[in-house]
């Protein structure tokens, strides 16, 4: 359950994060604040809302609040590759119900790697394949934003070895 929660609050978080103070991507969106894009149906009366051109071939001059529809495009890869990699990630935590990635080594199941690394090719295929990223509606994303991918799925290693301790401490103390 802990993990889940996790799962999803990274999924939605890594979005919100990109739309409010995500300003080191190198894409240069717009930055609106968190009660702009919990209300971005109200868009259209907002006044001298305006936001840049980060995506090639979609003018937002003409409608700003396209940028919550047709821009969310960049938020939306983001969160599918968050949820991609943490699901990677936990496999990996899977390899011992008790024992810590430290002690337990991941070099035990090959077949894990190799499922691990087909399984991230295939997304970076989607990713990066013009015609593939078109068909899911993503886009492909510069290595600041792998960085973000990285640093919103990496923690559920480290909850998923917290969690390890507390288990091994109740089963010692039902010994």
């Amino acid at each position: 359950m802990i993990v889940g929660t996790y799962v999803g609050f990274a999924t939605v978080g890594i979005f919100v994060y990109w739309y409010v103070l995500a300003d080191n991507t190198g894409d240069n969106h717009t930055l609106v604040t968190m009660a702009q894009l919990s209300s971005w149906g109200e868009c259209p009366t907002w006044e001298n809302f305006e936001v840049n051109n980060f995506i090639e071939g979609m003018d937002f001059s003409k409608n700003p609040c396209d940028y919550f529809v047709k821009g969310k495009i960049k938020a939306s890869t983001l969160s599918l590759s968050v949820l991609v990699l943490i699901e990677m990630l936990n496999a990996f935590n899977a390899i011992s119900e008790d024992h810590s990635l430290l002690t337990a080594t991941p070099f035990v199941n090959l077949y894990l790697f190799a499922a691990t690394a087909v399984s991230m090719g295939l997304h970076f295929v989607i990713v990066y394949v013009p015609i593939l990223a078109d068909i899911f509606s993503i886009t492909a994303l510069n290595m600041q934003e792998w960085w973000l991918v990285f640093a919103f799925s990496f923690p559920v290693i480290i909850i998923d070895e917290i969690l390890k301790v507390f288990g091994r401490r109740m089963q010692a103390n039902d010994l």
